[in-house]
């Protein structure tokens, strides 16, 4: 197992890509701290992870409430006495064209989107320093590279991160701490199948791949770059979007 030994934090845990690479990483042998703000679908992911025989431990985290994060980084290094990978995945959307978005909305997905992959990085890069190994992942969008019609804000955060991830590659490289970047593309997850059946089949269309992509997709990059066999690989930005930006 590419993981075997590894302990990595995952926000935005408990649902969607943050979910499947929960799982993809408690398969792969890793202890995941499932950390998200919904309780129940939380329980929900341990159980899909516990019934495999992974180990895993949940966790309620606000990314945008340093005291759950802090409190989180704790109760990990006290368990399991290292964190190895930060999956940074917790993210939003507010959707609205720009003349009629709000500042409010604006902010929310700043603070989530962008600002609570600052903090979760800021609270465990000391630890990886200390251990002189340590890969911090972040799931970024295509939208983050070529914009989308209605998505100021989501746009914003999204290519800001990409900007974060290759500057922490360069500072913390030297010290073995990789970090790098996953776009994905339009991915079957529960916030796409509440669109009508029509929308989704057009989506479809416009991926050279001819479908969706599927949680486990993204999930099974994330497990890559979290695992040594990625060694060589820092401040990447790697789209898994099925063709779809050619």
């Amino acid at each position: 197992m590419r993981l075997s030994g590894k302990v990595a934090a995952i926000t935005g845990g408990a649902r969607g890509i943050g979910h499947a690479t929960a799982v993809k990483f408690a398969a792969e042998g890793a202890k995941v701290a499932v950390c998200d703000i919904n309780p129940q679908l939380t329980q929900q992911t341990l159980a899909t992870i516990r019934s495999a025989g992974g180990e895993a431990e949940g966790y309620s985290v606000d990314v945008t409430n340093k005291q759950q994060i802090a409190a989180m980084v704790d109760h990990v290094m006290a368990k399991w006495g290292r964190i190895d990978c930060v999956v940074n995945n917790a993210g939003i959307v507010m959707d609205a064209q720009l003349r009629k978005m709000t500042d409010d909305q604006f902010d929310k997905v700043i603070d989530i989107n962008l600002k609570g992959v600052y903090n979760c990085t800021r609270a465990v890069v000391d630890i990886m320093l200390a251990q002189q190994s340590g890969v911090i992942l972040t799931t970024s969008s295509i939208v983050g590279l070529y914009g989308n019609f209605g998505q100021t804000n989501y746009a914003a955060s999204k290519f800001a991160v990409i900007g974060m991830t290759k500057t922490w590659a360069k500072e913390l490289g030297r010290k073995g701490i990789r970090a790098n970047a996953v776009c994905p593309g339009f991915v079957a997850t529960p916030i796409l199948k509440q669109m009508p059946a029509q929308v989704l089949s057009d989506m479809a269309k416009k991926v050279p791949c001819g479908r969706l992509g599927l949680p486990e997709e993204v999930a099974n990059v994330f497990a890559f770059l979290a695992s040594d066999e990625a060694s060589y690989i820092n401040g990447a930005v790697i789209s898994v979007d099925g063709g779809m930006t050619l």
